[in-house]
């Protein structure tokens, strides 16, 4: 057995180094410049990488779960640190194919392998406290651009974008090495006549079938289409809309990773006691309110405000979502289904940047855009009441009785 307030310490330390990706909108503009390229073609290196964070997760999650927290937390170190030097040399080359297979395709790899990775462990830690410990677990993917993005842009004007990226890949892969090293399973204890099934609930294909999975994931999907897509030009949107400087945009989003972060482990642990359904119902009402109202606005403090509420209730979305799963069907194969919800993030990580590109090209602003999305979490909402209405909790584990021995005297 682990200490498993230690656990959480090594959850969160792979998460802040993978979640460093939430801090891209930092760099997009000197990548514009550094690079030659258009917003359009930068913006698609994020959407590339959360694509492939998606997809590895979904096809990688049952192989996650044969290996082990500690061999899949060290694949993720390995394909994580790979993408961030790799970059290093795509940006040094000019060469935005390198960059699209360096931070996209290998670095979302390991996104994907390291999310899911310490997920299904703390939960086992936390028995009684499920969003609770998915806000853990989760936290540190949030709050990693509160460090990220300030860091990213000091190192980036000092040292150039090149060294940016070998100093924080380099940094990132001694945190996610250590961290995976720790994480290991608890060990159930029960009496020696007893046979222990680890969990009780379904299987991830089993779970697919659901209406219940398909509901989740739809709701996944946009609530992460919109808030990736404020996220992926958070800082040339603040610039634009409000005229903030540039040093300014960057520290709002380091504020949004703090709150990003932070917004996890509230919304989490408050769905502790009002259940995920209702939680995730409060999250679409207040997206509805403020996506709207963000769209008219151009006064600098209510644009912030209103885009911290969105990333809180973003934010939540994901911590809620692994305790919402094994409510629905048990943490028998937590990180298998975890893995196949996360595929949405894949889906939205084209879908929410590529609308925000597509939307201010062809209007010139972002309003058109924000009250799409402000519709979108109408019909959020109404799935979400018909979740609370209609869906059923599962157990967590059950205790079998050992099948009777079979010897020489009862052959």
């Amino acid at each position: 057995m682990r200490n498993r307030w230690l656990i959480a310490l090594s959850a969160i330390g792979l998460h802040i180094s993978i979640g460093s990706v939430y801090a891209w909108s930092v760099l997009t503009k000197p990548m514009m410049m550094e690079m030659g390229a258009t917003l359009k073609e930068v913006t698609w290196v994020f959407s590339i990488a959360i694509l492939f964070l998606g997809l590895s997760a979904g096809f990688l999650g049952s192989f996650v779960e044969k290996i082990g927290p500690r061999k899949s937390g060290l694949l993720a170190t390995c394909f994580f640190g790979a993408g961030m030097l790799g970059t290093a040399l795509a940006i040094y080359l000019h060469s935005l194919p390198l960059l699209y297979l360096f931070y996209g395709c290998i670095g979302g790899v390991g996104l994907g392998v390291g999310y899911i990775t310490p997920v299904s462990t703390l939960v086992k830690y936390f028995p009684g406290h499920r969003g609770f410990a998915t806000g853990l677990a989760i936290m540190g993917f949030g709050f990693a651009a509160l460090l990220a993005g300030p860091l990213m842009q000091h190192l980036s004007a000092v040292y150039g974008l090149v060294n940016n990226f070998i100093i924080m890949g380099l940094s990132y892969m001694v945190v996610m090495a250590a961290s995976s090293l720790y994480l290991k399973p608890p060990v159930l204890e029960v009496p020696k006549h007893q046979i222990s099934q680890r969990q009780h609930g379904l299987t991830a294909p089993e779970a697919v079938k659901t209406w219940q999975f398909g509901a989740l994931w739809w709701i996944f999907f946009v609530n992460i289409t919109c808030g990736i897509g404020l996220l992926a030009v958070a800082s040339p949107m603040a610039q634009e809309v409000v005229g903030m400087e540039a040093s300014e945009a960057a520290s709002m989003v380091g504020i949004i990773g703090l709150l990003n972060g932070a917004g996890r482990i509230f919304w989490s642990s408050i769905s502790d006691f009002l259940g995920r359904a209702v939680t995730y119902a409060l999250f679409f009402a207040i997206e509805i309110l403020a996506f709207g109202l963000l769209a008219q606005t151009n006064e600098a403090l209510m644009f912030q405000a209103l885009v911290f509420l969105i990333i809180t209730c973003y934010g939540g979305g994901f911590s809620c979502m692994p305790a919402y799963l094994s409510d629905l069907f048990g943490t028998r194969q937590l990180s298998a289904i975890h893995g196949r919800i996360l595929t949405a993030w894949g889906m939205a990580g084209l879908a929410g940047p590529t609308l925000i590109a597509v939307f201010r090209e062809s209007t010139s602003g972002y309003g058109a855009t924000l009250y799409f999305f402000a519709g979108c979490f109408v019909l959020n909402l109404l799935i979400a009441l018909l979740l609370k209405a209609r869906g059923q909790s599962g157990e967590d584990f059950v205790i079998l009785p050992a099948p009777p021995r079979v010897g020489k005297n009862n052959c």
